[in-house]
């Protein structure tokens, strides 16, 4: 084993409900939904986009309760693709890990497009500019770094900087409302030529502005009580960045109400707010939110991604080196080095080899990774009524919860290909689906070993880590019964 490498595992109990939650509201980003997505969902849905912002969250609602059934009753690094292996078996864990490493590269390179874009949008005021191969560079270089060395340092680091950013754009929320010339829009709250297939469309809009609730399940070796903080983490990220987008969409229709430019062709409708509303002066400080809000999604993607990567290496279904933890800051540092080369070559390849603009790589990475999460929330919505049966647990509540999940999750399934996008958005579940044949290759070639298939759910059920409340507000590391 090379110097700094650790089988001790990761820094145990160094995360508290605060900070697990910001690292899943990063991976949210609610900023990036505010200056970039909600044209796309206006021009989707139109009146309705707040509707279905609004579905959209009861939707995942179901999928964090089943996820939740796991989460309450023990815990572990990389969890949700443990808790699919303990429910469904070892070929159907290695699935739903291989479509959450897809998920985190891919909106970890939304993050980094994202933060290039603002970058150049706040260098462009100063009228400086830095070519974009050496803004992923910066990036990713320094996400890497933070994550390398100190967790609990990323998780402060992205709850303030979520923090200012939402601050400025929830000012200037405030100031379009107060401007406006009747708060209660009866355009939006009628629907007003909106369609159902318009809000089916705009469903698969807000999947891919809320995925990444769950990854805070993967830091459940580093929280603190993690059988009550992540459940709660899952819930309350959740809660807040729905509640947030249901007001930014309806406000931000409010705002470009009676513009000249109408909100789905605004690029920066944040900015354009700012001067429609003649406080110019925040679209420095918004550019800078949303460049440090980006920045904060691609360090809780390589610190999510890498987790899992690490579950998958420390039982050896990937490469058993992904599996090492550092010895001195305890993180798990060859899966966060992997991981972070992978994000930075990324947006390279869409850029420098596709040709496609920056624009249009953080859109096309935004919908890649969306498909990821899809097939992982399918898996664990499945995978939670058999867990319970394990234990004895399984009411019919519980398998109505799984079923209206997996019903709900069929809309923005379908939404994704029928009606047929435009090219080359029409061929993107195809190519997700030979990237998951891939992975369902190796997998059946490793199922030809039975003992190692019983080793990989074995070893994942005996790391599998809980807390048990012992006394008044004490509690004790055991291992799940699960």
């Amino acid at each position: 084993m090379k110097q700094g490498d650790s089988q001790a595992g990761l820094r145990a109990e160094c995360l508290n409900f605060t900070e697990v939650t910001a690292m899943a509201i990063a991976l949210i980003s609610p900023t990036m939904t505010a200056a970039l997505i909600v044209p796309l969902m206006y021009g989707t849905a139109g009146s309705a986009s707040w509707l279905a912002y609004l579905f959209g969250t009861v939707m995942l609602l179901f999928v964090a309760m089943n996820l939740n059934q796991f989460a309450r009753r023990s815990s572990s690094a990389g969890s949700m693709y443990a808790y699919t292996v303990m429910g469904l078996g070892t070929t159907a864990g290695n699935v739903s890990g291989w479509c959450l490493a897809w998920a985190y590269l891919f909106i970890g390179t939304a993050g980094v497009t994202g933060f290039t874009i603002f970058a150049n949008t706040l260098l462009g005021m100063v009228g400086l500019g830095l070519p974009e191969p050496l803004l992923f560079l910066i990036c990713v270089g320094s996400c890497w770094m933070l994550a390398y060395r100190d967790i609990q340092l990323s998780s402060v680091l992205m709850l303030i900087l979520e923090g200012l950013s939402i601050f400025f754009i929830l000012m200037l929320a405030v100031i379009v409302l107060f401007h406006a010339k009747a708060v209660f829009d009866p355009a939006q709250l009628t629907l007003q030529g909106a369609s159902f297939s318009g809000l089916s469309l705009g469903v698969v809009v807000a999947i891919f502005s809320l995925v990444g609730f769950e990854c805070a399940t993967a830091f459940g070796e580093e929280a603190k009580e993690p059988l009550r903080t992540i459940p709660r983490a899952v819930i309350g990220s959740l809660l807040l960045t729905g509640a947030f987008f249901v007001f930014i969409t309806y406000t931000e229709v409010v705002g470009f109400n009676g513009a000249k430019l109408t909100l789905d062709k605004a690029d920066a409708p944040l900015n354009y707010l700012a001067d429609l509303m003649s406080v110019g002066w925040l679209k420095a400080p918004i550019s800078a939110g949303a460049m440090i809000s980006f920045y904060s999604l691609a360090l809780s993607c390589l610190n999510s991604g890498a987790r899992i990567l690490y579950a998958m290496g420390r039982v050896g279904v990937l490469h058993p080196a992904l599996g090492r933890s550092h010895e001195t800051h305890e993180t798990p540092h060859v899966a966060v080095s992997v991981m972070g080369l992978l994000i930075l070559l990324n947006p390279l390849v869409l850029t420098k080899v596709f040709g496609l603009a920056v624009l249009d790589a953080f859109n096309d990475a935004g919908t890649f990774g969306a498909f990821g999460f899809l097939g992982a929330y399918f898996l664990i919505s499945i995978a939670a009524p058999a867990y319970l049966r394990q234990w004895g647990a399984l009411r019919m509540k519980e398998i109505g919860l799984a079923a209206a999940s997996v019903v709900l999750l069929m809309v923005p399934a379908v939404g994704s290909v029928y009606p047929v996008p435009s090219w080359p958005v029409n061929i993107f579940p195809y190519i997700f689906l030979g990237y998951l044949a891939i992975g369902l290759t190796w997998f059946m070639i490793l199922r030809r070993r039975p003992a190692f298939v019983a080793s990989v759910t074995e070893r994942v059920r005996a790391e599998h880590r809980g807390v048990r409340e012992v006394g008044a507000g004490r509690a004790r590391r055991t291992v799940s019964a699960a």
